[in-house]
């Protein structure tokens, strides 16, 4: 068996691979977010989230005691499954309004409800506030999926940092005997915040590692460092990565440990496209966005 970047990646990209680089040749840099204060100043100066057509809903989320609000975009007709989103921001950045538009795409043309989680940020609030409360949104939707949206028929999605939270969820409730989600779709996620794995070492010095578990001696737990989980038992996912991303190893380790588990796995590689692309205006993005939509449909087909 031959396995390389090149036997994974599909052909149908490449000639999407120019173009994209030409867009990040022209990006000017990203600010340097390695304090506190710059942090807080990037906070002070972000936009607000651009509206989504209709709103999404807003409520609060309740399971034993815990509350959390969560973000609501439904289809006009009844809705053939939920997605349960958790936005990306490192840890200590974002929130459930900035993915608006998208989710609102996401159940317009899928016909899915999509319930996107603000859960608290770091450093104000770190681990394990925000898996408490992407959690916390778990159990109320699987516990009020059927009555609420007429289906139970659940999948989990997560950006960056919030694929790291919606793999820490799915363990969770594994851990409690709940497997009620049948698919989960991880975009960029890391998996390893203990600086141990080689992968793991090429980000230890990033702040929003500091900022998120920097308290917690052994980051190498599986609810701060999911690699490190036990991943039997979890369900099927897509995974979506850049040739360019930083975090292309760890993916790529995160995907070799679910499949040893047995999980079926997805791994999706896009050349010439660093961290975060599916949210930059590439034609590379524009076909990941077709995938993750296609391959969520097909997760939520009729039986």
């Amino acid at each position: 068996m031959k396995l390389g970047l090149s036997h994974v990646i599909d052909p149908r990209l490449v000639p999407l691979a120019d173009a994209t680089r030409v867009f990040y040749r022209n990006r000017a840099a990203g600010p340097s977010l390695a304090s506190w204060e710059a942090v807080r100043a990037f906070r002070d100066k972000a936009r607000p989230a651009e509206a989504s057509t209709p709103p999404a809903v807003v409520e609060s989320a309740e399971w034993e005691g815990r509350a959390v609000p969560v973000r609501i975009h439904r289809p006009e007709a009844a809705p053939s499954g939920v997605l349960l989103n958790i936005h990306g921001g490192g840890f200590f950045l974002g929130s459930a309004a900035d993915d608006d538009v998208r989710n609102r795409d996401l159940a317009d043309r899928l016909g899915i409800a999509v319930v996107s989680v603000d859960y608290r940020l770091a450093p104000e609030n770190p681990w394990p506030a925000a898996p408490d409360d992407c959690e916390t949104a778990a159990r109320w939707l699987v516990e009020n999926a059927t009555a609420r949206f007429g289906t139970d028929r659940l999948a989990i999605g997560g950006f960056s940092a919030g694929s790291t939270l919606a793999v820490v969820t799915l363990i969770r409730l594994r851990e409690r005997g709940v497997n009620a989600f049948d698919a989960a779709v991880l975009e960029c996620g890391t998996y390893d915040l203990s600086g141990l794995t080689p992968a793991g070492r090429l980000i230890c010095d990033e702040y929003f590692i500091q900022a998120y578990a920097g308290s917690v001696s052994d980051r190498t737990l599986p609810d701060i460092s999911p690699i490190y989980a036990d991943h039997t038992d979890l369900p099927t996912m897509l995974m979506i990565v850049g040739e360019d991303d930083i975090l292309l190893r760890d993916n790529l380790a995160m995907a070799g440990q679910l499949s040893a588990a047995g999980v079926e796995v997805d791994l999706r590689i896009y050349p010439a496209a660093p961290h975060g692309f599916s949210h930059h205006p590439t034609p590379m993005a524009e076909a990941a966005l077709d995938d993750l939509r296609g391959w969520l449909a097909g997760r939520f087909a009729p039986a």
